[in-house]
């Protein structure tokens, strides 16, 4: 950092010596690793929030200062290393920044959690918890819970091809089945996590409860495929958000008629009784401000790389 520390909320900057920093306000990144070209895990070091946390909940990240705030799920956690972990997918700006950016021994700006209420994990007999892309990651807390909880676990997670597929051994860990499904069949059952669905409930006819996260559009065909059967189904929503606390108001959703503030309420919500369309059209509405801020900092990255001297002009 040279001369000059960074104070973690950067409210000023102090000269070395630097004062003493207490560890609990800092977010060290203890270990990195890309499952593919977008999709990428960060863990980092916080022992209280590890403590704290709990499957189905979220933190809201800034990764540097001045930096946006976005609502990242919680993938794991694990309470003797003290870690948080979470998996990233990037797709616009912060994320892409992060990608970038974030690396082992790096630190994250800030880190506000856990957040959300946490998932309901009965006394059940049979779960079955489906995950769909980057919804695998925050799928797999639930599906140790339950087991942990003594339910029986059948996992189903969908990727678009073998490539992508990660956290495999670990759901083997804790699942009595696991099925995993692609779109091109090159690993597992070729199709949708809808077509693992029905394949365990072919199977079983008494299933307690489906935990389905990831993309709405994945969220609503497991709902509508559990529907007729009238099998709880609890779904994971991610609206637009800004503060987390419920105060302003963006992430809310409509559940059976109401109003529900994903944030404060959720994120877990019965499938059945979610409005899709009307989350799917409300995530549609700052695409143009996407676009336009990822235009920004690509620019702005592109002429910060020309700027650098080439490894053969450095003297």
């Amino acid at each position: 950092m040279g001369s000059k520390q960074k104070t973690r909320r950067g409210l000023h900057k102090i000269s070395k010596p630097a004062l003493a920093v207490n560890e609990e306000s800092v977010f060290e990144i203890v270990r990195r690793e890309d499952f593919s070209d977008v999709t990428f895990l960060l863990e980092f070091r916080h022992p209280m929030m590890a403590k704290a946390a709990k499957p189905g909940q979220f933190v809201i990240v800034i990764p540097e200062e001045h930096g946006e705030r976005i609502p990242l799920t919680i993938a794991d956690f694990d309470r003797e290393k003290g870690t948080v972990t979470l998996v990233v997918q990037a797709v616009g700006k912060t994320t892409k920044q992060m990608q970038r950016n974030c690396y082992t021994g790096t630190e994250l700006f800030s880190v506000v959690g856990p957040m959300g209420k946490p998932s309901h994990i009965d006394d059940i007999g049979k779960a079955v918890c489906v995950g769909g892309g980057l919804g695998v990651a925050p799928v797999f807390p639930q599906a140790r819970a339950f087991k942990e909880r003594g339910a029986y676990v059948i996992g189903v997670i969908g990727f678009r091809n073998k490539e992508l597929v990660f956290w495999e051994d670990k759901f083997r860990k804790y699942c009595d089945e696991f099925i995993i499904c692609s779109d091109d069949g090159s690993v597992g059952v070729k199709g949708l996590v809808t077509d693992g669905i029905k394949l365990a409930m072919e199977k079983h006819a008494d299933i307690d409860e489906v935990v389905a996260i990831g993309p709405p559009i994945m969220m609503k065909a497991c709902a509508e495929t559990t529907r007729p059967s009238g099998i709880k189904t609890t779904v994971s929503l991610n609206p637009i958000m800004v503060d987390g606390t419920g105060m302003c108001g963006g992430c809310r959703v409509k559940i059976g008629g109401s109003i529900r503030f994903a944030c404060v309420d959720g994120p877990d919500f019965d499938g059945h009784q979610v409005d899709f369309d009307d989350l799917m059209n409300r995530l549609k509405r700052f695409v143009g401000e996407e676009k336009r801020a990822m235009e920004r900092w690509s620019e702005a990255c592109r002429l910060k790389d020309e700027s650098l001297p080439s490894i053969g002009s450095r003297s």
